[in-house]
């Protein structure tokens, strides 16, 4: 099985592909279409088979486009398609092979000729070509159109909600969602953020509008169930002894040049080798999920997809839904949340996360009640350790995830509570036993760190710096290791500080008669590493202040280090801030002083803990409690539509677009 390809060059002169594009209008009930749709293939999922299928088909498309106005061969193309839908449900009952089939080889050919004729023309063109103008005025023309376009759209989305899933309408499936994602693509071919489509209105009102949460609800179960795509062959009809009935000598090698075509990457495959180790419908359908919940609000309707995940409830929740949301419905939140644990190593399911996290007040309030958070956090916290390998998107969304998290009290103290052995992919140091939080901890201050070094965004530092705070008034038994790590943290930054003082002063020197002074760079410098410093002092003082006796390693890594904080004592910055911090260090600095020069390890740590209990709490002052929220930026529509359609282009199965049409994200940024 498979297909080189030579024999992928011949499509352009394949009898019935010429017939659908040439001159003269085929009737929906020719006996053509049963002949067109008998082939048999195993869909292409290699981005070099799907660039040689696209480049062949090029031609065939293209005259299409150009006698489709004529003949109609689309219209009624769709029209054949529409009319075997209609038995699909009973077909996947009574076990119809064949009828599934030709079916789903119809929504194939659409697919291909709609992915095409998106890229290269405008919707309202588009819609022209679903319809042809014969006698019929143009009113009934502009009708019949649009109700053919809507009329797809709605019977994708049925076939998909409606259609059980078995080996035999597995591809099918797979295929409609793909379909719907092709249907949305005219965005990849923007700068612009489209906020007017016809396609968008279609799916947002009239008859698709019913089906808004039961398609969300099974885009989410494709997610959770994870189903594998059946064996290749499994979809594929059987010959039957008296010949195959309606295929017309297919099996007897009529069509030989579509059958052969049509089983790149066949059985025995690489394509094929590493699908059986995914799910390609689970994947598609979460990709799916994302494009719609990021369609942008029309100026009458909210986005209806957006408002079914922000609503939809755990099946174990018995509280009445409200009769103002038709949008809402059910799912097993345990599933949902073991399928999140499982799979975050895509950027897909850590972005479906942070949206479920972010918008559904359900969800997030059933996640933080889990005993086993460390399932969830675990894999975040493995995104940001590798955050070399990761694309900075990624990066944002675990490090929002995790902000999301510590505004919750419960979580942070949670955290301190749960011990982890053995965390074979922290490679600076052998992490024997730790809690979550610690580890948390390390993997934040390494994600600064990192970011200092290499990519110096403002914006990563600041959520890092903000999880840090929301913990910090709760750290509970730090690991002697991170509690080393807070203290590097500010080492860093004070040496930063500085060096980029020393060379503001030279700055100053060497411009001293000059007009061209490059002196207010250095000033921002300064300012943004003075925040920063601002901020660690607050962590540390957040710390010492609500947990000082729970954490022994902390008050010894502070003491170890002192010298670093006398220069900012008298500093005007930090004056305020490091009184708190200069009155630990000195009442325990006294207290080992009386106990004597040569102590071990162990004895400075049994000091620091007698002592936490005769500290005078009075004596330290009180600051605000350290509180970050996560808030969206304004129009995050501009952040998260070409973050989705980038994940759409990298990763959708058996979708291959060609790189120079793209507008709306540079290739680098995928």
């Amino acid at each position: 099985m498979g297909a080189n390809s030579s024999s992928i060059s011949e499509l352009p002169e394949n009898e019935y592909l010429q017939k659908l594009s040439g001159s003269e209008p085929i009737s929906e009930n020719d006996p053509f279409w049963n002949q067109l749709l008998s082939f048999s293939f195993t869909t292409p999922t290699n981005s070099a088979d799907l660039k040689l299928l696209e480049e062949a088909t090029i031609s065939v498309c293209k005259s299409l486009v150009e006698k489709n106005p004529r003949t109609g061969n689309l219209g009624s193309l769709i029209k054949v398609f529409l009319s075997r839908t209609k038995e699909l449900k009973i077909s996947a009952e009574c076990q119809n092979h064949l009828f599934i089939w030709q079916a789903h080889n119809a929504l194939f050919i659409i697919c291909c000729l709609l992915k095409v004729f998106i890229s290269r023309m405008s919707e309202e063109e588009l819609q022209l070509h679903f319809t042809y103008e014969e006698k019929a005025g143009p009113s009934s023309y502009g009708t019949e159109c649009e109700d053919l376009i809507e009329e797809l759209l709605c019977c994708l989305i049925q076939l998909i909600v409606e259609i059980p899933l078995l080996d035999i309408t597995y591809s099918i499936s797979l295929e409609a969602v793909t379909t719907l994602i092709v249907f949305l693509s005219c965005q990849l071919f923007h700068k612009e953020i489209l906020r007017e489509s016809i396609i968008h209105r279609y799916l947002m009102h009239g008859r698709c509008l019913p089906y808004t949460s039961r398609l969300v609800k099974t885009l989410l179960y494709n997610f959770i169930r994870q189903e594998r795509s059946p064996p290749p062959g499994t979809h594929v009809f059987q010959q039957q002894t008296d010949g195959g009935g309606l295929l017309y000598g297919i099996a007897s090698g009529v069509a030989t040049g579509l059958w052969t075509v049509f089983t790149l990457g066949g059985v025995g495959s690489k394509a094929s080798a590493q699908l059986e180790q995914c799910s390609p419908l689970a994947s598609q359908s979460l990709l799916l999920l994302l494009v719609l919940a990021n369609l942008t609000d029309t100026p009458d309707t909210p986005n209806p997809y957006r408002q079914a995940i922000m609503s939809f409830k755990n099946t174990q929740d018995n509280t009445a839904f409200s009769s103002s949301n038709p949008h809402a419905f059910q799912i097993n939140f345990n599933s949902l949340y073991t399928a999140l644990c499982d799979q975050q190593k895509s950027d897909q399911a850590t972005l479906l996360l942070y949206m479920l996290l972010h918008q559904n007040s359900n969800v997030r309030t059933y996640v933080l009640a889990r005993t086993d958070i460390e399932n969830l956090v675990l894999p975040i916290l493995e995104i940001l350790y590798h955050v070399e390998e990761r694309n900075s998107h990624h990066v944002y969304m675990a490090l929002i995830i995790l902000l999301i998290l510590t505004e919750d009290d419960g979580f942070n103290r949670s955290i301190h509570e749960v011990i982890l052995k053995n965390i074979t992919w922290y490679a600076e140091r052998v992490l024997t036993e730790i809690s979550l939080g610690s580890l948390l901890i390390l993997v934040v201050i390494r994600t600064i760190q990192y970011n200092m070094t290499r990519t110096r965004d403002k914006y990563l530092h600041t959520n890092c710096l903000a999880a840090l705070a929301n913990m910090s008034a709760q750290f509970r038994s730090l690991h002697q290791y991170a509690a080393q790590r807070i203290i590097s943290l500010f080492s860093l930054l004070s040496k930063k500080h500085n060096k980029v003082l020393e060379q503001a002063t030279q700055s100053l020197r060497g411009s001293l008669g000059s007009n061209d002074s490059p002196l207010p760079d250095y000033a921002q410098d300064v300012n943004v590493i003075e925040e920063v410093i601002r901020m660690m002092l607050e962590i540390i003082n957040s710390c010492l202040t609500n947990s000082l006796h729970h954490n022994p390693n902390l008050v010894y890594a502070l003491l170890y280090k002192r010298d670093l904080f006398e220069q900012f004592r008298t500093h005007p910055s930090f004056q305020d801030i490091m009184q708190n911090i200069d009155l630990v260090i000195s009442f325990f600095s006294s207290r080992l002083e009386q106990a004597g020069a040569e102590l071990s390890v162990e004895r400075v740590l049994e000091i620091i803990k007698q002592g936490a209990v005769a500290l005078p709490k009075d004596r330290l002052r009180k600051f605000p409690e350290l509180k970050f929220k996560y808030v969206e930026e304004e129009q995050p529509e501009e952040f998260f539509i070409p973050y989705v359609w980038s994940l759409v282009y990298n990763s959708a199965v058996a979708l291959y677009w060609n790189p120079r049409d793209i507008q709306l994200f540079t290739m680098d940024s995928g």
